[in-house]
């Protein structure tokens, strides 16, 4: 398992160029060690040796700036960090994400190629611009509120801050991941009805009950994502809750589309797809994609389960990609 001085530097790397970490590792792990042994060579024990060296350096986060050169003026520091993880997965996850799902969409209605551009850069520049405003306006005010991301305000940085590398603990970005998936599908759901085309893509008759029983799932995995990063530890029930989720989410959509009742019929009439059925193919794909997302999803999250519950030892730096 990582030690407290791996989480350390784990933190400090993640936020440096890939072409300096094999470098700056060295240099940090050597100045640590020679600060606790010189420490422990004057009666203190090894952990508080440890834990006043850490102190001594500092947030590991703008230590990482000073490594990098990289100065910082948008915001104040004590948020920067955060709200530059936050949109920096915004706009490399979930705006290439609404991009997708609006040209889908758009392309399914019959849209023009030069009314698909069309949509690309609408999407791009306004929902870009959003993203960007609305989490800086956040952060602002959470900095202004004296509220941080290492607790109460000027509350000093502690080892206790440092991100948690074992497995089983997700980090800040999965878990905002896992928790924006949710309300991004529950927008998707929503705005289809009255935004996107003319006719709603989906039957508008299950909002007396299916669409709506669908939200409260997806907002059910967002409370399960929030759980399980409190919880901090993948197990038997983890898998047993997820299966649930997945077959509670799954199953209804399977249902309504093999019985011709997910896709709206006056949007299906719409469609202009040659001798195709447009009505069949939608179908298939659906119940494939629906199928093989809640297996993946499933399998994943026992393995992980497995693996935690066998003690393996979480990945180390040069194994897989920083967070």
């Amino acid at each position: 398992m990582t030690t407290l001085i791996d989480r350390y530097v784990f933190t400090v790397l993640r936020r440096v160029p890939e072409q300096q970490r094999s470098d700056i590792e060295r240099e940090l792990r050597t100045s640590i060690d020679d600060a606790v042994d010189a420490r422990v060579d004057g009666g203190a024990a090894h952990d508080t040796a440890v834990e006043q060296t850490l102190l001594e350096l500092g947030d590991p986060d703008r230590l990482a700036d000073g490594y990098a050169d990289r100065p910082r003026y948008l915001i104040g520091p004590a948020v920067f960090p955060a709200w530059q993880r936050l949109l920096t997965m915004l706009l490399s996850i979930v705006l290439p994400a609404v991009v997708t799902l609006s040209v889908v969409i758009r392309v399914l209605g019959g849209a023009t190629f030069g009314e698909v551009v069309g949509t690309v850069i609408g999407t791009l520049l306004t929902v870009g611009a959003h993203m960007v405003f609305w989490s800086t306006l956040t952060f602002a005010l959470l900095e202004r509120a004296g509220v941080t991301r290492a607790g109460p305000p000027s509350r000093p940085w502690t080892p206790a801050d440092l991100p948690r590398y074992e497995p089983g603990f997700l980090t800040p970005a999965q878990l905002w991941a896992a928790v924006i998936w949710p309300v991004l599908l529950i927008a998707a759901l929503v705005l289809q009805q009255f935004t996107f085309t003319e006719q709603p893509v989906l039957d508008p008759a299950n909002w007396a009950f299916w669409w709506p029983y669908l939200i409260v799932v997806l907002i059910l995995e967002a409370l399960y994502a929030v759980w399980l990063s409190r919880r901090g530890a993948w197990s038997h029930t983890v898998t047993l809750v997820n299966a649930a989720l997945a077959v509670l989410f799954t199953g209804p959509i399977v249902w309504l589309a093999t019985a011709e009742q997910f896709f709206n019929p006056a949007w299906i009439a719409t469609l202009n797809w040659g001798d195709a059925d447009p009505l069949r193919w939608l179908t298939g794909m659906v119940i494939v994609v629906a199928v093989a997302g809640a297996l993946y999803d499933v399998a994943e999250v026992a393995v992980r389960a497995e693996r935690a519950r066998r003690g393996l030892p979480t990945a180390v730096p040069g194994t897989q990609p920083y967070l």
